[in-house]
């Protein structure tokens, strides 16, 4: 629970119509609760600016409608002022301070709700509670439906990825929030395959401002939800999973246990893109729930699965990969799918024996089957049940395995939320850390469950290898995560990738859009505390020693982070903090050469490296070369930077 300092105001009412609000400390984020002829609502204005119009509150349970006929019958406001601690986050050390609204409802049958509201400086939190009623029962509900609806002012568009149908894909993975992502659309647009939109969605209001809305709090306790298409009275609503997902198995309604409450709905608003890109909200209001059996290590991995693919899952190859992980100094080395056939048990152990003589640690790959999809990659039928993972958690500690990559889950139930919590458990009695793909996205899983990496939960690098389309939009994609999905929690895209072409000769197959310093500007640019660098071993002989040398010295854990400039699909630049040391990166999604003065009090007055790109031949195909240079930032903290055509910039 979160702490209260203290409770400023109760106030008790019986009315069918009332109407409260709640301001965060500094006052310009307000959000007014109203009651109109039984309906509940709640209303966002950002300084002066309306960011949502009146929309519902509410939820049909098995036990009782709190959706209509409420009255409110008492309310109390308080504060929250609580500083905690993060190590693979965007932020080390966040102080977290709330204004908090507490409304209590009743429903016609005189059964009770209570809605909490949590508004600091950018953003709202909240969520609904429900306790015991008559008798001290029932002692459990089924949530129905949660009437919870987001309706932005007319005008407003959106930056959205729509959910897919379920046993969708290949193999019937599907979802695992890998579609593409529409800029710059209207409300009225439908999504794609009409089941709206996965979490996080962003929304441009008018050119006014800007809000992100998503959860967080997720556990067993709960399902994973999502936004529905847009409906012009209602606005956007939440929706549960469907039926299909997970094979069909388990309810598409969670069950809480009385008292009880939902996840948490987030809404980070602000006037610029800075407010989203640096909230913390996701950990902000949830709670550790189990403590590190030991601390967890952060770093960086290399992977032959991207471009060597299946044919490299052998022992003489993986060695050539660890081989590169200790060359580059990286910490980690990830064994992709069919290890188990290709490798075998027993020389796995000596692999990773000769790893750790290395100073590299391995992390293994796991279908996360089970009965729910059909993809054929071993190991199955490893992560599935809870007496397979203790047999197979205890053997990956005894040979020194570090982690476990988890993959293949497509549902959003509440089994399968489970599931993951199950998995992130386990692994921790055994000192795993978790790495989770083709999958949901973390909803404050790295406050909740404190070996939990990273997920993928996005069209990620292997699309790349696939088809040159995804090359293609590669920086169209890149250039929408800071803004959206990393917002919320840590990213595997899945790799740094230095190799020019997409095929282990480095001449063939798909070819890179990026610039090398758009490729390493992304390890700053996009946040995970075990980062992928998806070199190759021929690139030791083929990059520049400044690019080498940079992947060698880039650190994957951030004390603060800093939003400079960018638009969502365009262009992004961002500043992290490690320790003593600031790093500015920006990578350039467009076709277009883009020149910006940015404002670095962090280096005013220095002469800092700056690695950027010389423009590019004009010939078909070409990639800008990357080169390093230094720069002069002025007293003021000004400097002015060129981002090429699918080029980046890195100042340290």
């Amino acid at each position: 629970m979160l702490a209260m300092a203290s409770f400023l105001q109760a106030a008790t009412q019986q009315s069918t119509d009332a109407s409260l609000s709640v301001s965060s400390p500094d006052g310009k984020l307000t959000v007014e609760v109203a009651v109109t002829n039984g309906q509940a609502t709640y209303s966002v204005v950002y300084d002066g600016v309306v960011m949502m119009q009146p929309s519902a509150l509410g939820l049909r349970t098995d036990i009782g409608d709190f959706s209509t006929g409420l009255a409110v019958t008492d309310s109390r406001k308080g504060e929250v002022d609580k500083t905690y601690t993060m190590q693979q986050a965007k932020a080390s050390n966040i102080h977290y301070t709330a204004r908090q609204l507490d409304v209590d409802f009743t429903n016609s049958q005189g059964q009770r709700m209570t809605v909490t509201f949590l508004v600091s400086d950018n953003d709202i939190a909240f969520r609904y509670a429900i306790p015991r009623q008559k008798n001290d029962n029932p002692k459990c509900a089924i949530i129905l439906s949660e009437e919870s609806s987001f309706r932005f002012p007319e005008g407003t568009t959106t930056f959205l990825c729509p959910q897919i149908g379920p046993k969708t894909g290949w193999e019937r993975t599907k979802p695992s929030y890998e579609e593409e992502y529409k800029a710059d659309a209207p409300m009225t647009d439908r999504s794609r395959f009409g089941l709206g939109y996965t979490f996080p969605c962003l929304f441009r209001i008018g050119g006014k401002g800007w809000a992100l809305v998503s959860e967080t709090g997720v556990s067993s306790d709960y399902c994973g939800s999502r936004l529905s298409d847009y409906d012009p009275v209602k606005g956007y609503t939440v929706a549960f999973p469907e039926e299909g997902e997970f094979n069909g198995i388990g309810s598409t309604a969670p069950g809480i246990a009385l008292p009880g409450t939902t996840p948490w709905r987030t809404i980070t608003v602000g006037t610029t893109l800075k407010p989203i890109v640096e909230t913390t909200i996701p950990f902000d209001v949830a709670e550790p729930l189990y403590e590190a059996t030991q601390p967890f290590r952060p770093g960086r991995y290399t992977w032959s699965w991207l471009i060597w693919q299946d044919n490299s899952i052998n022992y003489d190859d993986q060695v050539k990969f660890i081989d590169l992980a200790s060359e580059m100094g990286f910490e980690y080395c990830l064994v992709d799918n069919w290890w188990d056939n290709n490798i075998g048990r027993d020389k796995m152990a000596e692999l990773s024996r000769y790893a750790q003589q290395k100073g590299v640690r391995l992390m293994l790959w796991y279908n996360s089957n089970g009965h729910w999809n059909d993809a054929p990659q071993t190991p199955r039928d490893c992560m599935s049940t809870s007496y397979a993972r203790d047999r197979e958690m205890k053997w990956l500690k005894s040979i020194g395995v570090a982690g476990i990559k988890v993959d293949f889950f497509g549902s959003d139930k509440q089994e399968t939320m489970r599931l993951y919590e199950d998995i992130l458990s386990d692994a921790n009695r055994y000192g795993l850390q978790v790495v989770f793909h083709g999958c949901t996205i973390p909803r404050g899983w790295e406050r909740m469950y404190p070996n939990y990496v990273s997920s993928e939960a996005a069209l990620a690098s292997e699309n790349l290898t696939f088809t040159q389309y995804h090359c293609d939009k590669e920086g169209f994609e890149l250039t929408m995560h800071p803004f959206s999905r990393n917002a919320v929690g840590a990213f595997d895209w899945g790799g740094i990738i230095m190799n020019r072409r997409m095929s282990p000769d480095n001449a063939s197959r798909n070819y890179r859009r990026s610039s090398d310093t758009f490729e390493m500007a992304t390890g700053i640019v996009l946040q995970t505390g075990v980062n992928c660098v998806a070199m190759q071993p021929n690139n030791l002989n083929e990059l520049p020693q400044f690019e080498l040398d940079f992947l060698r010295d880039m650190p994957t854990t951030w004390d603060e982070t800093r939003f400079l400039d960018g638009y969502p699909t365009r262009y992004v630049v961002l500043a992290r903090r490690h320790g003593n040391d600031w790093y500015v990166a920006g990578i350039n999604g467009t076709q277009e050469t883009i020149t910006l003065t940015l404002q670095l009090p962090m280096f005013a007055g220095q002469t800092v490296r700056y690695y950027v790109d010389k423009p590019a031949a004009k010939a078909e195909n070409a990639i800008a070369e990357a080169e390093l240079r230094t720069l002069k930032v002025d007293k003021k903290g000004r400097a002015k930077v060129t981002l090429q055509p699918m080029g980046g910039v890195i100042l340290r």
